[in-house]
């Protein structure tokens, strides 16, 4: 057989989503920012698809309302540079959000997938990703000496794409879509040490917050399932966490105990939590300066330079205010947090409704991911980045689009010439 002709047989439009998908749901913890080179040659690749009409926009009512809330906020980030006369300067800080516009393009592209098959590839590339992520947080914590980052970079940032990672795994385990739970329980239980490694606290909240979630989804497949294995498994998970765990959450829950105490009798700023509580004393004062459109995306550096000046007599600055709330706001204004919460509550509204309606179990996974992405990124959200950081933001793009496609999307023809538009049981019952 002609080699070529192989190749050819091996990159058909489906099988390149099937890689595609793999990377983008296996790379996030342990190579980092491949995701987003990825994400985002794959969403360029798909404009000129879309260009050359060998794919079709696959415009559906969930589709339309997120990309709706999307741009939107992207357009009120814009639109604070225009009011404050920085449009020129802030263009290079606009880079970021082409990763939020590429939402309709990858959706398009993303649903020519069988919804089955994208699911699989969710759960299993993530489980994969956990045991990675254990593996890399372990050399670096024992061997390194450092909080694990894996392969992002960030403590944080790792923190947030393993839980999600965790999230996949629960979610399979329960809903039945993949077989072998056991499997997929000890990739879970992997990624929630790694997570530990991390010492990314409020990550540790997003997780227990975000595997409750996962449980209420699903509880309806517990009266088929031998409730004494699931405790015994669960118990016995919950022990090896606490065995591993312990010690580092006992000394960072000391750690924050000790911060607090330094900040408020000594008014010690000079700790995380000094330099958090600092920077939101900032945030805040520089939003009620500029309350509507903020005061651009490029101002929170020098705001925050000049605020722990003059505030706190302190040499400091950062990107970023470590609260995503707090930096749209000082940003873009109420306009700006107003629509970037519309992101988080369309997808949420999109998730209740299939999950209200739909006893399908691939649509009800499609559901479970959206609401482990909403519980993830805004509780991480409140001590760290939203959005704006090339991984996160790729991960975000990733989830909320195959989440809302695997929830309530209809599935396209690979050539784009006719649409196989399967109605999914939630659409039947509206």
């Amino acid at each position: 057989m002609n080699p070529f002709t192989s190749l050819r047989r091996h990159l058909t439009p489906t099988q390149i989503n099937i890689y595609f998908s793999i990377v983008c749901f296996f790379s996030p913890p342990v190579l980092g920012s491949l995701v987003s080179f990825v994400f985002n040659g794959g969403a360029l690749w798909s404009v000129f698809l879309l260009a050359l009409r060998r794919r079709r926009f696959n415009i559906d009512r969930p589709m339309l309302t997120m990309t709706v809330a999307i741009y939107a906020y992207c357009g009120a980030m814009v639109l604070a540079s225009i009011v404050n006369g920085a449009l020129g300067p802030d263009l290079k800080y606009f880079l970021p959000l082409i990763t939020l516009l590429f939402f309709p393009i990858s959706y398009s592209t993303w649903s020519i997938t069988e919804k089955a098959t994208l699911a699989r590839i969710a759960v299993l590339a993530s489980a994969a990703a956990c045991f990675g992520a254990v593996a890399i947080a372990i050399v670096q914590y024992h061997w390194s000496g450092v909080r694990a980052e894996g392969g992002a970079g960030n403590p944080i940032v790792f923190a947030t794409v393993t839980c999600l990672a965790v999230m996949m795994c629960l979610a399979g385990a329960l809903s039945g879509i993949v077989k072998g739970w056991k499997l997929l329980a000890v990739a879970a239980l992997a990624g929630a040490v790694a997570i530990i490694y991390s010492e990314s606290r409020m990550i540790w909240v997003a997780m227990l917050i975000g595997a409750v979630a996962v449980l209420l989804v699903n509880r309806r497949r517990f009266a088929a399932v031998n409730l004494t294995r699931l405790v015994i498994t669960a118990g016995a998970a919950c022990l090896v966490v606490a065995a591993i765990g312990f010690p580092i959450i006992m000394d960072r829950t000391d750690f924050l105990f000790g911060e607090w105490d330094a900040l408020a009798t000594k008014g010690n700023y000079l700790t995380p939590l000094g330099l958090r509580v600092a920077m939101w004393r900032i945030g805040l004062g520089a939003f009620r300066e500029m309350p509507i459109f903020g005061h651009g995306i490029s101002a929170s550096r020098a705001l925050m330079k000049q605020g722990f000046h003059d505030q706190f007599g302190l040499d400091q600055g950062f990107s970023h205010f470590h609260n995503g709330f707090i930096t749209v706001l000082v940003e873009a204004g109420v306009l700006g947090a107003l629509f970037l919460a519309a992101i988080f509550v369309v997808a949420a509204w999109n998730a209740a409704r299939v999950l209200r309606l739909s006893v399908d179990p691939v649509e009800r996974f499609g559901a479970t991911m959206i609401i482990v992405t909403v519980i993830t990124y805004l509780t991480g959200g409140l001590t760290g980045i939203l959005v704006g950081h090339d991984i996160l933001d790729a991960m975000l793009m990733v989830f909320l689009v195959s989440g809302t496609y695997l929830a309530c999307g209809r599935t396209l023809s690979p050539t784009g010439k006719s649409a196989a538009a399967i109605p999914s049981a939630a659409g039947q019952r509206s």
